[in-house]
């Protein structure tokens, strides 16, 4: 029997888990070992289930990740294979706007922006996020003419180079930075686009103008909607999806029918060693030793460094180039005649040049339904991001007190008012940065990946820092090692995928 041990058990660590259980249950001879350093399974998916210290009733609460995008597959596919794909939740969208905080107010995003690109005349003429000079520096995009790029050579700029360039400095302030590089954990100087958003370089090639690109997305979108109108009845298809009972439902339900038994938490790796026939041993926290045919590390990007340096030192120099930011989630509840403020909104995006030190806000009780009892108001703050790196050594106390004081300032939270309750999710070096050159850099850690036979490399560190990209990732690399030993399943091929 062949086995593969799978070091992380976050999304990506068991995605490749319930993928060996798919492939034993096809009759491959073949099993996996989990071993998480944790004491939970999940990673950034992690949900609490918070009574109301004055009713009892339970709040939902996501300190990490707490959706993925919709239109991202990996997650309905397995989700229906788990059979909870009816389990999926969409936004409340009868509450979607967003606000950004200027000059220590909140401006509603106008209609028609697309990102951070204006698709609607007058929106854009009668909103006060930006000065008239901005607005005109915004017009030229139509006009301006795209880059050129010689032959054979690789479309990559920064966002700050190509926002700047298309929109003027003002549109990457107020918006770009706060909402692309938010949501990135990145440095707009430093953000490799073809990284991250390759879509809008290629919008730029193909339509010579952003604004005339996301017009053109716009109108196929609403040509799609009237072609495919929903069905009476049916579940909302929107932007952004969770599980009515947090992120971590997912991976609860992926452990469960891959076998926890085969996994163990608080149990970290501390070496890696391929053998000379071929086979893999991974030194452990506690001193054991294990041993296995194929090793898959789905780890973060700067602990699978440390763990591959004795197995291939060129590939671990490769990774040591991929930087890591750090950030905190606040998950912060109150009575709702303590929050008298206007709650039809989903989120608040403070930019840099605001100098806040919370960088935004989910309001959660509009978003997600069903996840906060009736007369509460919960919100997830956000601390943390590249140019403030040292939020992890606050105390949680002055972490909330920094929050709860925000909340006061920015929204009119009622200054005597005491949180029901407020925590703190710690994610020290948790979100890779694709920097600029990060393409290269995949491309030849995956070579040497690629190479290696009976390894596998998984998470968010090189294709994709998102859920559904995660969870696709762990799938893959379990893919490569059955290649190599001559399995496969009927659910790769292309016409099983599409089932899905």
């Amino acid at each position: 029997m062949k086995k593969i041990i799978i070091i992380g058990g976050g999304i990506a660590g068991l995605g490749a888990a319930y993928k060996v259980h798919r492939a034993a249950q096809a009759d491959h001879d073949i099993t996996f070992q989990l071993f998480e350093k944790s004491e939970r399974l999940g990673g950034k998916l992690a949900t609490d289930r918070i009574p109301d210290p004055e009713t009892g009733e339970e709040f939902i609460v996501d300190g990490g990740s707490d959706s993925f995008l919709t239109e991202k597959t990996p997650v309905h596919r397995v989700a229906r294979l788990l059979g909870i794909f009816e389990d999926e939740s969409p936004t409340s969208d009868e509450f979607k706007k967003t606000l950004i905080v200027k000059r220590g107010r909140l401006v509603e995003l106008p209609d028609g922006i697309m990102m951070f690109a204006p698709t609607k005349i007058l929106p854009m003429a009668t909103t006060s996020l930006y000065s008239w000079p901005a607005k005109l520096r915004m017009a030229l995009d139509l006009i301006l003419p795209r880059k050129k790029v010689p032959a054979g050579q690789l479309n990559d700029e920064s966002l700050e180079g190509f926002v700047v360039r298309r929109l003027g400095r003002e549109a990457l302030d107020r918006l770009a930075e706060p909402l692309v590089g938010g949501v990135n954990g990145s440095d707009p100087a430093l953000m490799s686009l073809a990284a991250t958003y390759p879509s809008l370089l290629a919008m730029e090639q193909e339509h010579g103008s952003l604004v005339r690109g996301f017009l053109a997305q716009r109108k196929k979108v609403e040509a799609i909607k009237k072609k495919y109108p929903p069905k009476p009845g049916a579940k909302p298809r929107t932007f952004f999806s969770s599980f009515y009972g947090g992120m971590q439902y997912l991976t609860d339900r992926m452990a469960d029918e891959a076998g926890r038994d085969s996994m163990r938490t608080g149990v970290g790796a501390t070496h890696i060693t391929r053998e000379s026939d071929g086979t893999w041993t991974v030194e452990l926290d506690t001193g054991e030793k294990v041993t296995g045919d194929a090793v898959i590390v789905a780890t973060e990007i700067w602990a699978a460094e440390e763990l591959l340096r004795g197995v291939d030192a060129s590939m671990a120099e490769l990774l040591s180039q991929i930087p890591s930011s750090s950030s905190t989630t606040v998950p912060i509840a109150f009575r709702e005649e303590d929050c008298p403020f206007d709650k039809h909104w989903h989120g608040i995006l403070s930019p840099r040049i605001e100098h806040m030190a919370v960088t935004g806000v989910s309001l959660v009780s509009s978003k997600w339904p069903g996840k906060t009892p009736a007369g509460r108001v919960l919100l997830r703050a956000f601390v943390g991001g590249p140019h403030n790196q040292d939020v992890l050594t606050r105390s949680d106390d002055e972490i909330i007190e920094t929050v709860r004081t925000a909340l006061v300032e920015l929204l009119g939270v009622r200054a005597e008012a005491e949180p029901l309750f407020a925590r703190v999710y710690r994610w020290d070096k948790g979100m890779p940065q694709y920097t600029l050159g990060h393409l290269d850099r995949a491309a030849a850690i995956e070579s040497r990946v690629e190479s290696m036979a009976g390894l596998g490399l998984a998470g968010g560190g090189l294709r994709g820092v998102g859920v559904p990209n995660c969870l696709d990732s762990g799938e893959k690399a379990v893919t490569k090692v059955l290649s190599e030993w001559g399995m496969t399943l009927a659910e790769d091929s292309a016409d099983e995928r599409r089932l899905y």
